[in-house]
């Protein structure tokens, strides 16, 4: 979809619309967008909002696929400042179910039979209706388990697909003409959604995920994953064991017999599952957690969700070890093996802002203390100082921070402090067991040997080729894609301005003469060059102050 196509287009139209009425005149100003004075005529709004809130509210009125941008957005601590990420939190896709007939058409279409023959029974109000798709209660034919049923709305991925393609083309352009965008890196992380949101309209991804978390958690772990019934899951239908209980975020704390020992319960399993089997819920907020009639708590809708390898989990171990015992240079040392700097860093500099933040956040009382704030800090000054973590970290840092969140809803006199390093200390300790030491060892060994075998051959050819004069090195320029358009503008404008000119004193040359035909009695094809040269320059004059490129 090109820039042309896009103007075209009644949906992009409407964005240009919302984000006018939100005060974004600017951002607008600077896209060159043709025909956006007829647009300015709807009213601005009429609230005090600030910035964030006016980008929560856009979203919010732009609908679905902006919603969502923004909650996965709100992941991304290291490509959008705290502020906006406390702001596009509070987005909700509540939204108007979908009628129960174009439900139906969906669930027939998935498992290629009558919605009677499978399900005995099945609620025509949905249990929750959201921005992709909606929740009904059934009952299996075959044998009568109670199950929930996620359908995805119809329609939906080719309106998702419209208005992600139009959030990229709009991205590369914000990237492009607002400097002060550049930090935030707009293309990319429109195109790392992108790939998370298009994902997660396939719902036989997230079947997968729970029946992986499942595996991973293990009989009579103390966090449930619903079992996922396989055989009548497709692309656009989950079917899954039906929970009984409330989600958290409306419940209430005096109804829990034991609120301390279920929000241990619940930190603890989130930080084994980042940490202890690298495979972890991305987003586990009060929404989507369920509190069950035994005061066990049950984690749901697995569509977004985090990976780290073991190499991540140990640095990331090493890491937390270093932030809790507040050893500054210990946390920049574990950062520059993690992250990549996109620039030189003055680690001296870095370590001493590091200490500042360690120093603000452990002033408090230990039991009062933010780990997610202290690790959302540190992302924050990670971004200033252009150091870029690998996004599976990013997700588990917002995931750790949701996860403390969710424990401190329970039980807000939780230690958190203690309970982290007491579980990380012990993780910490399993890296170190003969099995996982001789495991590793094994493997260097392999490695070893194997590049002792290629190092002659490839050494041999590499004298062989500097003996022939054939040895040759190459350089890759990257990120220069701005500068060298930049600069094939201004060859294109003085060229242009050049023939402008040649055409001048050409027509200059030719009025000198008076060669016949004459043309208000000087010769025509020195008036005729006069004019033309005349028109274009005027035009290059005037593209020039329409581009503000002066």
């Amino acid at each position: 979809m090109d820039w042309k196509t896009l103007t075209s287009l009644g949906r992009f139209k409407d964005i240009i619309m919302v984000l006018l009425r939100y005060g974004f005149d600017d951002l607008v100003d600077r896209l060159n967008i043709p025909g956006t004075t007829f647009m300015r005529k709807k009213s601005p709004i009429d609230q005090p909002l600030d910035t964030f809130e006016r980008i929560r509210s856009a979203c919010e009125e732009l609908g679905p696929t902006f919603v969502k941008f923004g909650q996965m957005a709100s992941l991304r601590p290291d490509l959008v400042p705290a502020a906006l990420i406390t702001e596009l939190s509070k987005l909700q896709d509540d939204v108007a179910p979908v009628d129960i007939a174009q439900i139906s058409e969906v669930i027939e279409k998935s498992t290629g039979k009558p919605l009677k023959e499978t399900f005995a029974v099945f609620d025509v109000t949905p249990v929750a209706a959201a921005s992709i798709s909606q929740v009904h209660r059934g009952v299996l034919a075959v044998d009568g388990r109670i199950a929930s049923v996620k359908v995805q709305r119809p329609g939906i991925r080719s309106k998702m697909r419209t208005d992600l393609d139009i959030l990229a083309i709009l991205a590369e352009q914000l990237h492009e003409h607002v400097e002060e965008l550049n930090s935030f890196d707009l293309p990319n992380l429109v195109r790392l959604i992108k790939k998370t949101l298009l994902r997660e309209l396939d719902f036989r991804s997230e079947a997968r995920h729970m029946k992986i978390a499942r595996i991973h958690a293990g009989e009579g772990a103390d966090v449930y994953i619903p079992e996922v019934y396989e055989a009548y899951c497709s692309e656009h239908l989950l079917v899954m064991e039906f929970i009984q209980g409330a989600k958290l975020k409306d419940f209430k704390r005096e109804s829990i017999a034991d609120p301390e020992l279920l929000a241990r319960q619940g930190l603890v399993a989130a930080i084994d599952q980042i940490l202890k089997h690298g495979f972890f819920h991305a987003d586990p907020h009060p929404g989507n957690i369920l509190i069950m009639p035994e005061g066990r708590m049950c984690l749901i809708d697995w569509g977004m969700t985090g990976r780290l390898s073991e190499r991540d989990r140990h640095q990331l171990i090493g890491l937390l070890q270093a932030v809790l015992e507040k050893d500054g240079e210990a946390i920049v040392h574990a950062l520059l093996r993690i992250g990549h700097a996109e620039a030189v860093i003055d680690q001296r500099a870095l370590e001493r802002d590091l200490l500042d933040i360690l120093d603000i956040h452990f002033a408090v009382p230990i039991q009062d203390m933010n780990i997610g704030q202290l690790l959302m800090a540190i992302t924050d000054l990670l971004r200033t100082y252009r150091l870029r973590l690998p996004p599976g970290l990013v997700i588990m840092i917002k995931a750790l921070v949701a996860a403390e969140g969710t424990a401190r809803r329970i039980y807000p006199e939780l230690d958190v402090v203690s309970e982290a390093k007491t579980h990380i200390s012990k993780l910490a300790a399993q890296r170190y067991t003969p099995e996982s030491v001789l495991r590793r060892l094994r493997f260097t060994f392999t490695q070893l040997f194997s590049l002792q075998k290629e190092i002659p051959s490839r050494l041999e050819s590499l004298l062989g080729k500097a003996d022939r004069n054939e040895l040759t090195l190459g350089f890759r320029h990257e990120n220069l894609t701005g500068l060298i358009h930049t600069l094939e503008n201004v060859a294109s404008r003085v060229t242009f301005g050049i023939i402008i000119a040649a055409m001048i004193v050409g027509s200059s040359m030719i009025i000198t003469t008076g060669v016949n035909p004459l043309l208000f009695g000087f010769p025509a094809l020195g008036v005729i060059g006069y004019l033309f040269s005349g028109v274009l320059g005027m035009w290059l004059l005037i593209n020039i102050i329409r581009g503000r490129k002066y």
